[in-house]
């Protein structure tokens, strides 16, 4: 008689759920993935996908509908483990934005490709199609099954000198699923960590602040339309007082999400009025061509997406593990601010390193520090760059709200980012590759800051000055805040309600 597999129960089919399937799925092992939320009743097509976003119901993911962009990291995983996937979701609609297509007007004309730019590409679609198609092919993977809905209450766990041992999962209706590893893939309403305090495991955790509420709305270009010109206005940017970020997606469909700090009272209370976000996107020049009444028609409400806190939670200590058999994935154990959209490639990338961990050893304790070294690893440059923006974006919005000038080192600091860095990378085709891959988090964060070649053309830029270097500025983004409150007739004291 053969082995009996190894039994795996992942918690929770979204993107974090369906990816950890995918890299856990194989020879000698049996998984069952257990998911709170009705399952789709559309096919994979373009018009089962417009559907699913349309009717597909899943309180278990609130940012379902907001923004989403797929950072090449994430296509490598689908290329060089399931390439089936990525031709299925792109015939769903899905888009591949390549390198070529996100260059700047200043280096287009300049542009000669080379091996690396393939590698470049990101892929552009709504969430609900995305899930959509990875979700039926995870169900045709073999040893995989799907059970939904399913209502996952607590662990199954004991304790004995070697600590705390997982064991399987306890159903709302009192069902138990046995299982040699446990995967909380549940998302930012995993209950993993009150399931873990019951059995007097408290992981560490280090909750950091995103600063901003996200608002996102969706339209559909209209029949015979096509999408207009970039004509070098940027499509995102950050205005101090808001953030924004225009989302082609599949099938005609795209999103805009806006993003607020916290500090900002009357925006906050008025954004989410159709008429006002609106209003804030025509007076952006780089979104108002998209909106244009002949050219789109606005096809959802306005979503907003608050408690913004990242965090990293760290399920071994001092080299021990809290608890073995158990391991947490996606937002339950790293969580990103959605502006940079890591999110899903910090789950497809966990995912593989869980499978790496489990692949090397054996042992459920040894499998447990595997996972924590491999996971800080990977994605701590990530998380670390990401909380120092948080922290900058922050104190500059505090400031413009207050009208309070920046410090020495903060205009220094800025002005090297918008006057070097920027115009570096618009005006020298090298910069702006190293540049992108750390973007796609194929280099770590910044390294192509500490290469002197690329550090040595942004100080000679930055040392021209903007009057020698005016050609490689962006267009104006949009207005400074207190015009924008004007224009979306909004009092600054309060919601005066709009203007005429």
């Amino acid at each position: 008689m053969g082995e009996q597999p190894e039994r795996i129960v992942v918690v929770g089919a979204g993107i974090a759920g369906l990816f950890a399937a995918m890299m856990l799925a194989g020879p000698g092992r049996q998984v069952t993935m257990l998911e709170r939320d009705a399952p789709p009743a559309w096919p994979t097509d373009p018009e089962g996908a417009n559907a699913a976003f349309d009717d597909w119901r899943r309180p278990g993911v609130g940012q379902l509908r907001h923004s989403h962009a797929f950072l090449a990291r994430l296509l490598t995983v689908l290329r060089e483990h399931h390439p089936v996937l990525l031709e299925q979701l792109k015939a769903a609609g899905c888009r591949e934005v390549g390198f070529e297509d996100l260059l700047p007007a200043t280096l287009k004309d300049r542009y000669a490709p080379e091996p690396g730019d393939a590698a470049m590409s990101m892929l552009m679609s709504r969430r609900t199609t995305f899930e959509l198609v990875a979700r039926a092919y995870v169900e045709r993977l073999e040893g995989v099954t799907i059970r939904a809905p399913a209502f996952v209450s607590g662990l199954i766990a004991a304790t004995n000198g070697d600590g705390c041992i997982v064991s399987g999962v306890r159903l709302e209706d009192g069902e138990e699923f046995a299982a040699d590893i446990v995967v909380d893939a549940a998302g930012r309403l995993s209950q993993a960590l009150d399931w873990l305090a019951e059995l007097g495991v408290t992981p560490p955790d280090e909750p950091q602040p995103a600063g901003i509420l996200y608002y996102t709305r969706h339209w559909r270009l209209n029949p015979g339309e096509g999408e207009p010109p970039r004509n070098g206005v940027a499509g995102a940017g950050d205005l101090g007082y808001l953030k924004f970020g225009l989302f082609n997606a599949d099938n005609g469909y795209f999103s805009i999400t806006l993003a607020l700090p916290e500090v900002e009272t009357e925006l906050r209370q008025a954004i989410v009025r159709p008429e006002v976000f609106d209003g804030i996107c025509r007076a952006l020049p780089g979104v108002a061509p998209w909106i244009l009444p002949e050219r789109s028609t606005p096809v959802s409400k306005v979503f907003a997406m608050g408690d913004l806190t990242s965090h990293w939670r760290r399920m071994v200590v001092d080299g021990r593990p809290l608890v073995a058999g158990l391991f947490l994935l996606g937002d339950g154990l790293v969580r990103s601010n959605p502006l940079y959209g890591r999110g899903t490639s910090f789950a497809a990338i966990e995912a593989g390193e869980l499978a790496r961990a489990l692949a090397a050893s054996p042992d459920p304790g040894q499998r447990a520090v595997l996972y924590d070294r491999f996971v800080e690893q990977a994605l701590r440059p990530f998380f670390d760059d990401m909380v120092d923006q948080d922290r900058s974006a922050i104190r500059r919005a505090a400031d413009e709200r207050a009208g309070t000038p920046p410090s020495l080192r903060g205009r220094l600091i800025r002005s090297f980012v918008r006057d070097g860095a920027g115009p570096a990378v618009r005006g020298d085709l090298p910069a702006f590759r190293a540049a992108m891959r750390a973007f796609h988090m194929l280099d770590p964060p910044r390294a192509w800051l500490r290469e002197p070649r690329h550090l040595g053309v942004v100080l000679s830029t930055w040392a021209k000055g903007k009057k020698r270097n005016a050609h490689l500025y962006p267009a104006p983004m949009g207005p400074d805040r207190a015009e924008m409150l004007a224009t979306i007739g909004i009092e600054p004291e309060g919601v005066e309600g709009l203007a005429a």
